[in-house]
């Protein structure tokens, strides 16, 4: 969303979490809409998903770096799995490159979005 995009440019630009290459890149090919435009099955930051991690169910929040947790499930944006489920919809299956293999990944469910909600500014 426009919202989600301002404040993941802000946090790219202060450096504070590194140099997230695949982040920048997603967001240079994302396609950007209000939050009111975003379909209910697409993961959005503070989005709730189940995923199939290779062989492994897992349930996630997508989060910002400060709320992330993975211990609990809460996957920051800036994290290699964070990063890849950005902007993906239910039943998108895909490959990502991590640095030291590819695992593959299906959305199964998304269980919660801020927007569908309408919860526009978390």
């Amino acid at each position: 969303t426009e919202h989600d995009k301002e404040r993941l440019e802000a946090l790219l630009e202060s450096g504070e979490y590194g140099v997230a290459t695949d982040l920048t890149a997603e967001l240079r090919r994302a396609r950007i809409v209000a939050p009111v435009a975003v379909p209910p099955d697409v993961v959005t930051m503070n989005s709730k998903a189940l995923l199939h991690v290779d062989d492994e169910e897992r349930e996630v929040s997508l989060v910002y770096p400060e709320d992330a947790d993975e211990r609990t499930g809460k996957l920051s944006v800036f994290s290699d799995i964070g990063t890849a489920i950005l902007g993906y919809r239910a039943g998108d299956a895909f490959s990502w490159r991590m640095p030291n293999r590819t695992c593959h990944i299906r959305i199964g469910k998304v269980l919660y979005q801020p927007e569908a909600a309408g919860h526009y500014h978390l």
